[in-house]
């Protein structure tokens, strides 16, 4: 039975959703298989590695501990002292995700974990560090055969604004302040 039940590669900290507080705006860390099963990974227990934009390791982390989840460990960092120095992350987690894209409560942080074996956790653990860290020399991927990945959703709420998108709301508030002028 596999330790790590999923995992997301090089996702971007600018797509993370965080929220805007208030009922119902607490944000999101979504995710989706190529299959398009999307899963929210806000309260992932799991280990996570922070990169710089030129996708060097900076950071290595755990999450799951007490209140800390993998949402709440990486809007820490968006705050703290690491605001300004990793742009994306990866993350593997040890909550396996239900039919209905919540996660499962039966890996919990005190849950011990039966039928495991050293041999699996000696290929889940390899697979993880060929993937985060690409050796030059490895030719094998990462074997996490038990493990899905999933990948990165983006949010309407917070994809790219382009300097065309600037200049536009730019070009129609200065319209809306000239037809006030005229109203004085």
């Amino acid at each position: 039975m596999p330790i790590i039940k999923n995992f997301g590669f090089l996702w971007e900290r600018k797509y993370i959703h965080r929220g805007g507080g208030g009922s119902g705006n607490s944000g999101h860390l979504r995710g989706e298989t190529k299959k398009k099963f999307v899963a929210d990974f806000r309260e992932q227990i799991g280990v996570y590695v922070l990169y710089d934009r030129n996708q060097s390791i900076v950071y290595v982390g755990q999450a799951g501990n007490g209140n800390a989840t993998l949402f709440t460990r990486l809007r820490h960092h968006m705050d703290g002292a690491l605001w300004n120095r990793w742009e994306y992350f990866s993350w593997v987690g040890f909550r396996d995700v239900n039919a209905n894209g919540s996660l499962s409560s039966q890996q919990s942080i005190d849950a011990g974990v039966s039928g495991f074996k050293y041999s699996d956790a000696l290929n889940e653990i390899e697979g993880i560090l060929i993937e985060i860290i690409e050796p030059k020399l490895n030719k094998q991927g990462g074997r996490l055969r038990g493990a899905k990945e999933f990948f990165q959703v983006i949010d309407p709420k917070v994809r790219d604004v382009s300097n065309q998108d600037l200049y536009s709301n730019l070009h129609l508030i200065s319209a809306e302040i000239e037809a006030l002028k005229n109203l004085v």
